[in-house]
């Protein structure tokens, strides 16, 4: 299904105009410098491609045709490859002189498999640009470097191309080059077979391309498909023939997985959640749609904070969700028919693994991520856009003193399990709630979206009638809720305001400081002493602000008559998560009405 479906996205992407897709036989490589040569085979000029938009220039990403598979052997590719196979020169690192002897020997050993391989393969050609490079293979030698000053240390250490001088195209675009790569195609095309992906009969493919751009995957790309141990030869079967897929399908499948993990600050396609490197791409009756249904998706999945207009049109869906209204109504080139598929890799030795899959609608997937973000939703609004899935998680990992909290501390089980939760509809997932508590117990900070996963959390599992949540959790203050662990938490936010009003806000720790994880787990261990202490508090304020003391004490009362006759000596998990949304709300609502006191005094 999964290679299916990428098969497919293939054929499209390569129908549209100006498409950044590879056709078959070619990839998308980084490539940094071309040598321009002359028709007699002498090196005129080294021209710099890479893209200099950003602070450091950066590799151009450039079709050539695909490399080979290299492990330990040398293997030169057709028509372009790094600097120690066309030059025969590699960088100068500093090294011990056995290592620099046998580095040396195998940069030889490279430049001249690329020299034979190519008078092998371009042997009897009348092309002028292939007879260019072979002339230029031929008379070139590493020791000729110094000769030519732009042969600087960073051509020493990238990917190279060549150019005939004088003209516009590179060499390996040349149509004679393209027709021996096709002819090469053919001769290394394996025996025929089913294709398990397409149905079609032909050449199968023995080894699979790399996959790049998968977060902490090997730098040289990993297998999505592979065999390679002695076990899977069992049946007699080696390599790609336990699972036989053609050359055309393992080379569509790859490049447009490698064209959707490609690292373009542009490419909304792909998102980071947890260690889960995460792609989607949609599949409808025109491009147009297509388009629009990937952008909306992003837009949930990835919201940007920057982007005003798109925040706007973003409510605009919600909204139209929430109401039954078709999406079309907002965007003609919104389909509810249009089918997302969502696909998670992660890094797993040299493989990848499938950390999810999700497919649907896009009015599918538009109803459980808005019904998501209302999960979340708390009032008055905490934030101007909905928080990314991402952003979300960060909130489950500690909370260093200095700086933000790091994404390599998200527990890799639970961002694929959050991000098949919210993608589903179904509950999320047992841990979140835990690792929420934990949190709030380690440290106190009660952040906003923090609070909104604790509400999202028990939220959903009321809604989905899950046993022991018997009572709906409130978006906004809510001074009818009787539930023990939410009034609790409304009482502590009390107290806490009573000691800051009482000693002021320079104080060293507050109670929330000092108590809040005992507090939230065991308050009749905690309360006793707080409520003891606040009435130290309270005789102060009584001397200076009598009518703010009576007021607190009132909602101390307010609250204590809503409880039972004794404290609970604990409070389950779910109870502590409903301690944090009562703090919480008890904070906003006092904030809020401070607020408008302020306000209406200065009117």
């Amino acid at each position: 299904m999964i290679l299916t479906s990428l098969d497919r996205y293939y054929d499209r992407l390569l129908t549209r105009p100006n498409t950044e897709i590879a056709p078959i036989g070619y990839s998308y490589e980084k490539i940094s410098y071309a040598l321009v040569i002359s028709r007699s085979g002498d090196l005129i000029d080294v021209m710099d491609l890479r893209d200099t938009s950003s602070k450091k220039p950066r590799p151009r990403q450039m079709s050539v045709p695909q490399p080979e598979i290299r492990t330990a052997g040398v293997k030169p590719f057709f028509l372009w490859d790094k600097s120690s196979y066309v030059l025969g020169l590699g960088d100068n690192q500093e090294t011990s002189d056995t290592k620099r002897e046998k580095r040396d020997k195998r940069i030889l050993e490279e430049h001249e498999a690329f020299k034979a391989y190519h008078n092998e393969v371009l042997g009897g050609t009348d092309d002028e640009g292939l007879l260019a490079l072979l002339a230029f293979l031929n008379r070139w030698s590493p020791d000729m470097r110094e000769q030519y000053p732009q042969l600087v240390e960073d051509v020493l250490t990238s990917n190279l191309v060549f150019r005939l001088e004088a003209d516009q195209e590179f060499i390996h675009e040349r149509e004679k080059a393209k027709e021996i790569r096709a002819r090469l195609l053919e001769s290394d095309a394996t025996s025929p077979g089913m294709c398990l992906v397409t149905g079609t009969v032909g050449p199968l493919s023995t080894l699979h391309p790399k996959i790049k751009g998968v977060r902490d995957a090997q730098s040289s790309g990993a297998s999505l498909v592979s065999f390679n141990l002695s076990a899977f030869t069992s049946y007699g079967k080696s390599q790609g023939e336990n699972s036989p897929v053609s050359e055309k399908a393992a080379f569509s499948y790859t490049t447009v997985l490698n064209h959707l993990l490609r690292g373009d600050p542009a490419n909304r396609q792909r998102i980071q959640i947890g260690d889960a490197t995460t792609v989607f791409w949609a599949e409808a009756d025109s491009p147009e749609k297509a388009e629009a249904a990937e952008n909306t998706l992003a837009a949930f999945l990835n919201p940007r904070a920057d982007d005003e207009a798109e925040t706007d049109k973003l409510r605009g869906v919600m909204e139209s969700i929430a109401q039954g209204k078709p999406l079309k109504d907002l965007d003609a080139n919104l389909d509810d028919n249009t089918v997302i598929y969502v696909l998670g890799l992660a890094p797993n030795a040299s493989r990848l693994s499938i950390r999810f899959w999700e497919t649907g609608t896009l009015n599918f997937f538009a109803e459980r991520l808005t019904r998501h973000f209302e999960d979340l939703v708390l009032e008055p609004r905490p934030w101007k856009h909905e928080p990314g899935v991402w952003r979300l998680l960060l909130e489950t990992v500690p909370r260093p003193k200095s700086g933000n909290p790091k994404a390599d501390d998200i527990q890799p089980q639970l961002a694929g399990e959050m991000m098949r939760s919210i993608l589903t509809g179904r509950r999320y997932p047992r841990s979140l709630l835990t690792n929420i508590v934990m949190r709030l117990r380690a440290d106190g900070q009660t952040t906003d979206l923090r609070v909104a996963l604790c509400k999202a959390v028990l939220c959903r599992d009321h809604r989905l009638g899950v046993k022991g949540i018997q009572e709906e959790v409130p978006v906004s203050l809510d001074i009818k809720n009787t539930s023990p662990g939410y009034l609790l938490g409304r009482l502590f936010s009390v107290l806490e305001n009573i000691q800051v009003s009482a000693l002021g806000k320079s104080v060293n720790a507050t109670i929330r400081d000092r108590y809040y994880g005992a507090a939230s787990a065991t308050p009749a261990s905690i309360f006793p002493v707080l409520l003891r202490n606040s009435q130290h508090h309270l005789s102060r304020l009584r001397k200076d602000k009598p009518g703010l003391a009576h007021n607190m004490e009132k909602d101390i009362q307010d609250i204590v008559d809503g409880l039972p006759t004794q404290f609970p000596k604990n409070l389950k998990i779910e109870a502590q998560g409903q301690f944090a949304i009562g703090y919480y709300h008890q904070s906003k609502a006092r904030f809020a009405s401070k607020s408008n006191s302020e306000e209406g005094e200065t009117q």
